[in-house]
């Protein structure tokens, strides 16, 4: 079981990587596709000049922007520039468009850059640093440029020929709908982002330079089948799960967001089948009537197939969905039926979706770690804003009783954890993530990052490491019927920023001041009411996009943050906040509260009080340090919610620690 998940772990982290290079330029692959659309003979408004644009965006700016993001992800030191140079060596070389040898070169040329860089780092004379890092970078692109031009570019246009034979083999015969029977397992699976970057953008844009469109943009990216997956529970489900299903399909419609149905399948999967059929009735009729879209849409809602949807295909597109929701719902139906006292429950069935996005697992420490020698404690979540925000403040305090002044606590993403951290604390969602990141370091799963044993069973073992003078060997496992009893005494906070470095005193106490433009009494409601954590987290992005300190899109990434992990700390205190991906859609700082004296229904807790979180930087920590001391078990949550007012919540949260 352990190595079947190690090797869906690795695929899922290949998707994951490449959807990391694509996803931020999404925008150039729908600005090239309304032009196309727009300007090409037969688009909407040809246009012979402007239409000169269509080539050259999707031969040259398109593959270097990708390989410029994917080098600048391996090596921030000019890997980016390094990559989109030596890419230009695959385009010129190839009559193909070489978008698949930019996810190969733009990392592969950072990662040999960083190599050369590690060796002669500290080798190099003060003052020449800078020469010689420029130079070094500069003769690399220049060889694998060269090297691109001889070797990789025949390599690639022979796999993309092979490739492009393959999906014409299968539409001339009417097979594509086929594909089906493995794309929609993979979605469950997580490894959609391998096969829909990997395989159809690549020739489906190869596609759209030839014909205008491409149906393989609509294979993966069908809101349909699930659709019709949700509609089927809304009719036949139990009372909670029709409840549950309607919000899910309106977030799967029309935000485009699939994995909020997938534990809906895993409750039982034979409605894999119903996913299937939908997903094949949908493309067999894409065939038969000639649709397509003429760029990947991102997110795959029916609002991004309509925008990306030619002149003259509407008709197929829309035909499209409906079939496929019909089909998946009928199908579904009598499995529903059948299966109610059987399947597993809603609430299983998510735990299982976590299990499996994250596939969890209890890290152990290196047999060669020494405990007695941690200098550095690093806190990671997904992006490194809220959670391990507050888990590092906690902790802090820990280790400064403890009087282990010599050790940094501190908190960032898991992409930013440092290659000397000797402790990496994540939520168990996260670990192996954490783990790919830093393997060396001594890992400690958590399920709540406001009241974890395991944090007092750190200190104590790094004492008795430094008391003894030896390593211990003990793994860190999961302290069971063990309560932390909360701290008391007034201690020096010390808070971090996202990207790992220490604000210093003054700073925290400048931000304490502007904690009035992060947190707004108006921002703070009372006495809410919600059905489910998905409305919470709507009316949150609402009110952070009304106050003008996010964009649209950071709803989106707080949902999908909580498909990655919870933000409930098992006292009835949720942080909701986005993932590391949408950091791009917060304009500046802020924080939404709600109380909500009835409760609302987050995962297998009860949340009552509500911190919503967009954090530019360090401006919102002062915050969270506050919540991590003065808000650390459910009393005070219960305290708050139902005896505090508007002008003494804000007090609490903004006064200084």
């Amino acid at each position: 079981m352990t190595e079947k998940k190690s090797a869906r772990s690795k695929v899922q982290n290949f998707g994951s990587f490449l959807s990391s290079m694509v996803m931020p330029n999404i925008a150039a692959f729908i600005a090239w596709g309304f032009l196309t659309a727009l300007f090409i003979p037969d688009g909407w408004i040809p246009n012979e000049n402007f239409a000169t644009l269509v080539d050259p965006i999707l031969i040259y700016a398109i593959p270097m922007l990708i390989a410029y993001t994917g080098g600048n992800i391996v090596n921030p030191r000019m890997g980016g520039v390094v990559g989109a140079i030596a890419t230009m060596g695959a385009i010129v070389g190839s009559e193909q468009k070489m978008l698949v040898a930019a996810m190969v070169l733009g990392p592969l040329s950072a990662w040999l850059l960083k190599k050369i860089q590690d060796a002669y780092d500290g080798h190099v004379k003060s003052g020449f640093e800078m020469l010689v890092n420029n130079f070094v970078a500069g003769f690399l692109a220049l060889g694998l440029s060269l090297f691109a031009y001889v070797a990789i570019a025949p390599v690639m246009e022979g796999l993309l020929n092979i490739l492009s034979t393959g999906v014409d083999w299968l539409v001339q015969r009417r097979l594509l709908p086929l594909v089906h029977i493995f794309v929609e397992p993979a979605k469950i699976l997580f490894l959609n982002n391998a096969i829909n970057h990997g395989i159809f953008t690549p020739i489906g844009l190869n596609q759209v330079e030839k014909a205008g469109k491409s149906m393989l943009f609509m294979i993966e990216s069908n809101p349909g089948p699930g659709f019709g997956v949700l509609l089927a529970y809304m009719i036949a489900g139990k009372k909670n799960e029709k409840a549950s299903a309607f919000g899910a399909s309106i977030i799967q419609v029309f935000g485009g967001i699939h994995e909020i149905y997938f534990p809906y399948i895993l409750m039982n999967p034979k409605l894999l089948i119903a996913t299937i059929l939908g997903g094949m009735s949908s493309t067999f009729l894409l065939e038969l009537l000639n649709g397509g879209l003429v760029a990947s849409p991102s997110p795959g809602s029916l609002i991004s197939w309509i925008l990306l949807t030619p002149k003259g295909s509407y008709l197929p597109t829309i035909i499209a969905f409906a079939v496929s929701t019909v089909v998946s719902m009928i199908v579904a139906l009598p499995i529903i039926r059948n299966a109610k006292d059987t399947g597993k429950s809603l609430d299983e069935a998510t735990n299982d979706i976590k299990d499996t996005k994250a596939n969890k697992t209890v890290a152990k420490r290196p047999a060669n770690t020494n405990l007695a020698d941690t200098k550095k404690i690093i806190f990671a979540c997904d992006a490194g804003m809220g959670s391990s925000a507050m888990g590092a403040s906690i902790l802090k305090k820990k280790v400064k009783e403890a009087g282990l002044d010599d050790i940094e606590v501190r908190n960032v993403a898991i992409p930013q954890i440092p290659d000397d951290a000797d402790v990496v604390i994540t939520h168990e969602d996260l670990t192996e993530r954490a783990k790919q990141k830093n393997n060396n370091a001594y890992h400690v799963s958590v399920k709540n990052f406001m009241q974890a044993p395991e944090y007092d069973q750190l200190v104590t073992d790094i004492k008795e490491a430094r008391a003894n003078g030896e390593a211990k060997t003990k793994s860190t496992e999961k302290i069971e019927n063990q309560t932390v009893s909360p701290d008391k005494e007034e201690v020096e906070t010390v808070v971090y920023s996202a990207d790992g470095k220490k604000i210093s005193d003054k700073k925290i106490e400048e931000k304490t001041n502007n904690n009035s433009s992060v947190l707004k009494k108006e921002n703070i409601l009372l006495n809410q009411k919600f059905n489910s954590k998905e409305e919470v987290i709507k009316k949150v992005g609402k009110i952070m996009q009304e106050s003008g300190y996010v964009d649209s899109e950071y709803t989106k990434g707080m949902l999908q943050r909580e498909n990655e992990a919870p933000t409930h700390f098992g006292i009835g205190l949720a942080i909701p906040h986005g993932t590391n991906e949408t950091k791009s859609a917060i304009k500046k700082s802020g924080l939404v509260v709600f109380t909500i004296p009835e409760g609302v229904k987050w995962d297998d807790e009860t949340v009552k009080l509500v911190i919503g979180i967009a954090g530019v930087g360090d401006e919102h920590l002062s915050i969270l340090s506050n919540v991590a001391t003065k808000i650390d078990n459910e009393e005070i949550v219960n305290d708050i919610v139902e005896n505090k007012s508007q002008d003494e919540i804000y007090e609490i949260l903004t006064s200084e620690v």
